[in-house]
């Protein structure tokens, strides 16, 4: 079964509540968003799924926003809930190995939990290529995976976890790590998964 498939089954299937990874607020994702983008910033949510990040960061006034995600479902999903404001967010339906992106477009990439699902390196070069293309010299990117101690599978599919360094390293050196934090977050089961956040700003463009 191939990326989209999978991720349009899990959308159809489940509703937004019941996936593991469900928060009501991306509170840590918001506020690094916040830490580094002005309300002018163009920012890119990728694998942004069904979460409410888009819808708060229209609310906090961010109004140059972009979600991709590989699964349609999702994407109308966030549609239907944010009514007339979905006009004000770009959206794009693709695997973001493979998409087609504006070159230095976005002040801030940021994904929450989608790099560690890449676990063949081919698809986590593209990923890189993508965003050291896509994102402006001196932007942010954040990204968030399971750390050391998250899960080893998630969805039904492997994962690869990692500490900060491990993680920069997928990356290079023309990202330069800002900072990085774990969070501990509570599924909608009753469990506990430590995720990583990373926080590079690009140097130079390719």
């Amino acid at each position: 079964m191939d990326a989209q498939t999978h991720w349009e089954k899990v959308y159809t299937e489940k509703a937004p509540t019941a996936v593991s990874w469900y928060r009501p607020h991306l509170e840590t994702s918001l506020s690094q968003i916040e830490r580094v983008a002005s309300k002018n910033s163009a920012i890119i949510d990728v694998g942004g799924g069904e979460s409410t990040l888009v819808d708060d960061l229209l609310s906090h006034g961010y109004d140059d926003s972009t979600v991709l995600d590989v699964s349609q479902t999702a994407i109308a999903e966030n549609k239907k809930r944010l009514g007339e404001a979905a006009g004000r967010v770009r959206w794009l339906v693709a695997d973001i190995t493979e998409a087609e992106l504006p070159q230095s477009a976005y002040d801030v990439w940021h994904d929450r939990a989608v790099f560690h699902f890449l676990t063949q390196l081919s698809d986590r070069v593209a990923y890189v290529k993508q965003a050291a293309l896509a994102v402006k010299p001196g932007g942010h990117v954040i990204v968030s995976t399971f750390g050391p101690q998250g899960p080893t599978k998630c969805s039904g599919l492997d994962v690869v976890r990692y500490d900060a360094e491990s993680l920069h390293r997928e990356f290079g050196a023309r990202f330069r790590v800002v900072e990085s934090l774990k969070e501990l977050h509570h599924t909608p089961f009753g469990t506990i998964q430590q995720f990583l956040y990373c926080h590079c700003r690009i140097e130079a463009a390719l």
